[in-house]
């Protein structure tokens, strides 16, 4: 069995969109992924190594990194390595001292008959639809409401660096959609978009779908818009799409994961992420 066919739910999920545009090649050591329409992209260009990497081993996998994907990524000046570990590694003590952030996420499952309903419908004035992103209207307000987002949360990543990732993920987006793999989602209030996601299936297996990027508008927070847009794309997949299996990944120290678990989703795996960034996009000190 080769590497990419034992990779966690999380990991084999997120490369249903570097597939669709991207390179995945496995190498005898890790599995390599690129994006070259998005090199601004972090995990869109990174290295993904079967066990959790040693702490001596920073120097190795730096340059193996450099040798795979650094080498054409320039333009953005990230490092990125993603790992699946089941039980607890050995502390990466050197990797951190070295500038690196180590974040784990959790990938959790959806199956039709375990979808339960929100807390709250939308409230009045507010109604879900798709987005149509070959019409640049609809796009555009999708990368306005993602980049507000990235701002209210300051997460550090230069401003339009971060808007021309977007811009260019959603035109791989719209690209999926007219391949007929999936849509763009979203929650609106008369024609000002205040929620969104995407929902993919894999190209491979038309059942499984996976969801990208929910975000809300930080003025329209904590109002059960989240949840009800989730609600109502689940059912969008399951009903519209032909779904079987719908993949959500978040932080399990964020609130949103407790969101998706009201709905009905159950964890299913943790998988791991480190990335340094390029010091444009350095975090803010607090």
């Amino acid at each position: 069995m080769g590497l990419l066919e034992r990779l966690s739910l999380g990991w084999r999920t997120d490369l249903i969109f570097a597939r669709f545009e991207g390179v995945i090649e496995e190498r005898g050591d890790c599995i390599v992924v690129r994006t070259p329409a998005n090199p601004l992209y972090y995990w869109g260009n990174f290295l993904l190594l079967p066990v959790p990497p040693r702490d001596d081993g920073l120097a190795h996998w730096l340059q193996r990194f450099d040798e795979e994907v650094g080498c054409h990524t320039r333009e953005s000046g990230h490092v990125a390595l993603g790992f699946d570990a089941s039980r607890p590694h050995e502390p990466l003590i050197s990797w951190q001292r070295a500038g690196f952030e180590i974040f784990e996420s959790v990938a959790l499952k959806l199956e039709p008959g375990q979808l339960r309903p929100g807390a709250r419908d939308l409230p009045m004035g507010f109604h879900f639809a798709p987005l149509d992103l070959q019409d640049p209207a609809q796009l555009e307000a999708a990368l306005n409401l993602q980049c507000t987002a990235n701002e209210a949360d300051a997460m550090g990543y230069e401003r339009m660096g971060y808007r021309e990732h977007r811009f260019r993920q959603l035109q791989r987006y719209a690209a999926m959609e007219a391949a007929g793999l999936g849509h763009w989602l979203g929650v609106w209030r008369g024609h000002e978009l205040v929620a969104d996601c995407g929902l993919f299936r894999d190209g491979r297996d038309g059942q499984l779908g996976r969801f990208q990027h929910v975000t809300t508008h930080p003025a329209w927070r904590r109002r059960g818009l989240c949840t009800a847009m989730v609600e109502a794309a689940c059912r969008f997949g399951f009903e519209q799409q032909g779904l079987q299996m719908l993949v959500m990944c978040a932080d399990p120290a964020e609130v949103a994961i407790s969101i998706y678990e009201s709905l009905g989703f159950v964890r299913e795996c943790r998988y791991f992420g480190m990335q340094r960034r390029p010091s444009r996009d350095a975090l803010p000190v607090t």
